[in-house]
């Protein structure tokens, strides 16, 4: 992942900044950042104010980050020996900061200099202008910033209220990884919690941490090109680069490439990589990907994506050149996404996609042809079922779909799967987080990623060795015969059969004699109280 921003045209030297504040803990940030929504609850809605505190923490991080970095270079060339007035000159040096990953930051956008004017009236004139410089200066930033800061929508006195809010928060002080790590955190979040406040609306922008996470432990996506052609705010691709980092591999062996139809989302995004460090294409501007593929010739090693599922109303048309398994039907994409993922695939590339269950098992429209022509050209390499309640945004049961365009023993001495499918049944698995809501574990995202890698016979980046075996109840390799002869349901609980209970004979003895016993003591009841009834009725005769 090629670290944002590139180089940049040299610029006036900014002003001396103030003095560090003291670093704030993610928890600290989390709940600081949680009022300031809190402050505008009331006077819009959920997406705007997403908008406006989403795009007042990145101005926060990168003014931050900016006077993190001048007092590095500033502290290493007193090292070195250089006076106050050459380390003065030095310190405005562009490159010093963009050869870090710092963006750099015009005084007249600094955060202190709007800190200082946040009960000016025309407070939300001067945040505008803000974002227009800092995306001025760092072109990889252009039309990514929101300007929404001085709408009628926005009260001017409570967006004073939250800058003074931010301005005792800090976020940078640990190093600039950690810094960004912080942020990206604290970003994270709040994706999810705006997300859990829009409702189904959420779901547009955010798939659950713990689904990305068995998407990208699955796939293992450590170098190469990685595709998503409805990538909401690039949470893919943020997990992609954790998973890299983790394995003590460079986040510029991956190479990001998007797609989103709502500019908002496309714009979160961009932020959203911006924070993290990554550099990605995600076209040079939002757009739909069947009415225009902004990646034509893209042949991506891995494709990840959470498309929005059953799409009713979408830019069909019947002779594209994507549908190379059939057309899909007109009232739902299920099928379009499938198929669009699939042609962007290079020769030995893999996909993860979720999609609702009914895509595992519908004849309707003619998918189930279509689902027969791509198991039978043995793309498909796992299904999995999901539990209920991962998503917020929507009650519709939903499985994961694993394409790879080569089962074959390949160079690495893999195991050869070809004809085979892994059906997991992962509905068991999960926990409550809260009443409504259900994550995967650790140790559950190792379960399924485990079991995917034994079955491939390749060493996952967890561990080396893994030997698979068919565990009835949860997973089980099945033959495209089998597949076919049920009329090509790719549903697991189908294949995977019941799990399978161990039996203790001494216990079942136990529990035999216990009923005995208890049945008997009813009989005997039973005729007492018959016995009493007969009493009665000859008294009434």
């Amino acid at each position: 992942m090629t670290l944002l921003p590139n180089a940049l045209p040299r610029r006036g030297r900014p002003k001396k900044a103030a003095e560090p504040q003291t670093p704030t803990s993610a928890k600290e940030l989390k709940d600081t950042l949680w009022k300031a929504a809190d402050k505008l609850r009331g006077s819009m809605d959920a997406s705007q104010y997403k908008d406006v505190i989403l795009g007042l923490v990145f101005l926060k991080y990168v003014s931050d980050a900016f006077d993190e970095r001048r007092e590095q270079i500033a502290a290493e060339l007193g090292g070195q020996g250089y006076n106050e007035e050459q380390i003065e000159a030095l310190v405005g040096d562009i490159d010093e900061y963009t050869s870090a990953g710092v963006f750099w930051i015009p005084s007249d956008a600094h955060w202190a200099s709007l800190a200082r004017n946040a009960k000016a009236g025309d407070i939300g004139v001067r945040v505008n202008q803000a974002m227009d410089l800092v995306m001025d200066a760092n072109p990889a930033l252009k039309a990514t910033l929101p300007r929404i800061f001085n709408s009628s929508s926005v009260d001017q006195r409570r967006l004073g209220e939250l800058i003074d809010l931010f301005n005792n928060a800090r976020f940078t002080g640990q190093g600039a990884t950690k810094a960004r790590d912080l942020l990206g955190e604290v970003y994270e979040y709040f994706l999810e919690k705006f997300a859990a406040a829009e409702g189904k609306r959420g779901g547009e922008f955010y798939t659950p941490a713990s689904v990305v996470r068995v998407l990208v432990e699955v796939l293992e996506p450590l170098s190469g090109r990685v595709y998503d052609p409805c990538c909401g705010s690039g949470g893919m691709f943020v997990q992609t680069e954790k998973f890299v980092e983790a394995h003590g591999r460079h986040p510029q062996d991956v190479h990001v490439y998007g797609q989103e139809l709502n500019e908002r989302t496309w714009r979160m995004a961009k932020m959203n990589l911006a924070i993290h460090g990554i550099g990605a294409d995600l076209g040079p501007v939002w757009g739909d990907t069947f009415a225009r593929d902004l990646h034509p010739g893209l042949k991506a090693d891995y494709v990840l994506a959470n498309p929005p599922f059953n799409i009713k109303d979408w830019a069909r048309n019947e002779r594209d050149g994507r549908w190379r398994y059939g057309v899909p039907p007109a009232n739902n994409a299920n099928y379009a996404w499938l198929q669009h993922i699939l042609s962007h695939l290079a020769p030995g590339g893999s996909a993860g996609v979720v999609l609702a269950n009914g895509s595992m098992s519908s004849n309707s429209g003619g998918e189930g042809a279509i689902r027969a022509e791509i198991v039978d050209a043995d793309l498909v390499s796992c299904m999995v079922a999901l539990p209920t309640q991962l998503f917020r945004s929507t009650g519709i049961p939903v499985c994961l779909w694993f394409f790879a365009m080569d089962k074959s023993a390949g160079k690495q001495g893999a195991t050869d799967r070809r004809g085979q499918v892994l059906f997991i049944d992962a509905r068991e698995l999960g926990h409550m987080v809260d009443r409504a809501n259900r994550a995967f574990s650790d140790a559950d995202i190792a379960q399924i990623a485990d079991t995917y890698h034994a079955w491939r016979g390749t060493d996952s980046a967890r561990g080396k060795g893994l030997e698979y075996a068919d565990v009835p109840g949860f997973c089980r390799s099945a033959a495209l015969a089998e597949i076919k002869d049920a009329g090509y349901a790719l549903t697991p609980g189908r294949y995977v059969g019941a799990a399978e209970v161990e039996v203790d004979p001494a216990e079942v003895a136990a529990r035999i004699d216990s009923f005995t016993a208890e049945l008997l003591a009813q009989f005997d009841e039973s005729e007492r109280l018959a016995q009493v009834v007969r009493e009665q009725l000859g008294r009434l005769g």
